[in-house]
């Protein structure tokens, strides 16, 4: 981990001190992440209510610029370019680099064809195995830890060769015990915990940009 990542963790603990009990296990689901986008995988995020909420500001941090510039890189910039002389050049100008990333809420058709011809608690699960690949991430948030459409995907991740990262507050739970990382903000109040959710998941977004798109 670089100075400059390192120094974006350093600074969420400064802001929220209560969070220095969460920086080792925020570290190590950095690195569990960084070393998935590092080899071209992806992040898959699921939760329900806030924490699908917080799934989707997730995937908004990751697939386009939060803090950083992510201008394309010239040879990108050039294939749209030849692509398209017309409407390669806007495109070169204006997309942006992205960290490949799902929400398994925002996708109400499947969703609700699945829960009416299917079993509505592996909801989640489904698209974990539709779309997940050994070396991906699942990412489960999940307040009380015990969310079972949750865990359901966390089992679903385990079994095709992905890591598990939870996101929970600080009371032990299903998914504390078998995610490979759990960053459990300490609160047991649920709007407690989702207020901290929010630092944390930041913090992540942003050390993954400067990883990724750092200046």
């Amino acid at each position: 981990m670089t100075d400059k990542v390192m120094a974006q963790l350093d600074l969420l603990v400064e802001r929220y001190p209560k969070l220095a009990v969460c920086k080792e296990s925020i570290a190590a689901a950095y690195e569990m992440t960084e070393a998935c986008y590092a080899r071209g995988g992806k992040l898959l995020i699921a939760g329900n209510g806030g924490s699908a909420a917080d799934a989707e500001h997730i995937v908004g941090e990751l697939m386009k610029g939060f803090k950083n510039p992510r201008k394309l890189p010239k040879a990108d910039a050039d294939k749209l370019i030849t692509a398209n002389p017309e409407f390669g050049k806007t495109l070169a100008e204006n997309l942006q680099g992205a960290l490949p990333a799902i929400a398994l809420d925002g996708h109400p058709a499947l969703s609700t064809a699945y829960q009416n011809d299917c079993e509505p608690l592996l909801c989640f699960a489904q698209q974990v195995n539709g779309y997940g690949e050994a070396g991906d991430v699942f990412l489960g948030i999940s307040t009380s830890g015990n969310s079972k459409n949750v865990i359901y995907a966390a089992v679903t991740a385990k079994a095709k060769g992905m890591k598990v990262i939870g996101l929970t507050g600080a009371k032990d739970s299903k998914l504390s015990d078998m995610a490979d990382v759990c960053i459990r903000a300490p609160e047991t109040e649920t709007y407690m915990i989702q207020e901290l959710h929010l630092p944390i998941y930041h913090c992540l977004c942003l050390m993954l940009e400067e990883r990724f798109f750092g200046v």
